[in-house]
């Protein structure tokens, strides 16, 4: 109720700000490279990578110093991988759902996810949020079967650098408001695990964002790989 009240009284401040915003963030584009193919050598291994920007990898200029990029970095030396990147910027949850459900059905041993900003700037509740996320879930599972699933929390947007106050405020409430359910959600399920990203960490590291003040930079990419390389390695090393 609070962050209800909050929005409605900052609702003039948040239109006259969001409109500056758009109009003076530097609009990055999808990095160049490959968003499927084979590499490594071991045991197999099948990847797919769903989300909006940050999953599509904006703030590098190649695929390679992407989420994808650093996850294959992580990997080949250990696995097969068969890999593909279902991404898009600007993409909702709900418009990831409908990209997941034009998807041809196949197996994959791992799917990672990473969305929820695009559903933040648009003031989505927590629990219409969670709604479309269960959703995805289901497809996700009913169509790709897969044995482990990794969901990347949304960004705690009141650090965007890009933003100004009372929007960072407020957007980083609902970020954090979503965490919370979904990460409790997640906790619940055998086969998912939750990375919370941890944008105090990269501070304390002296990592920048990229230049837009809005998405990761290469170097935060290259630690979000990690983490789930991380997680892949524990559910497959007795395999």
């Amino acid at each position: 109720m609070f962050l209800k009240l909050s929005t409605l009284a900052l609702l003039p401040v948040l239109i006259v700000q969001g409109n500056k915003v758009k109009k003076n963030t530097l609009r990055l584009a999808e990095p160049v490279g490959e968003r499927t193919g084979q590499i490594g050598q071991g045991q197999a291994l099948s990847l797919l990578i769903l989300g909006d920007s940050s999953a599509a990898g904006v703030g590098v200029d190649s695929q390679d110093d992407a989420l994808s990029g650093a996850i294959i970095t992580e990997l080949k030396d250990q696995y097969h991988l068969d890999w593909t990147l279902q991404a898009k910027s600007g993409d909702t949850t709900k418009q990831v759902l409908h990209a997941v459900k034009s998807l041809d059905a196949r197996n994959y041993d791992v799917v990672i996810t990473s969305m929820g900003v695009n559903d933040v700037t648009k003031l989505s509740s927590a629990q219409s949020w969670m709604k479309l996320q269960t959703q995805l879930f289901e497809q996700i599972q009913q169509k790709f079967q897969p044995k482990l699933i990794i969901v990347s929390g949304v960004p705690p947007m009141q650090h965007f650098p890009a933003l100004p106050n009372p929007l960072t405020w407020l957007f980083g409430k609902y970020a954090a408001q979503m965490n919370r359910h979904l990460e409790h959600w997640v906790t619940t399920q055998d086969q998912f695990r939750f990375i919370q990203y941890d944008i105090k960490t990269f501070q304390a590291l002296n990592l920048p964002m990229a230049r837009d003040g809005f998405h990761p930079s290469k170097e935060i990419y290259a630690i979000w790989g990690e983490k789930v390389a991380s997680f892949i390695r524990a559910a497959f090393k007795s395999e």
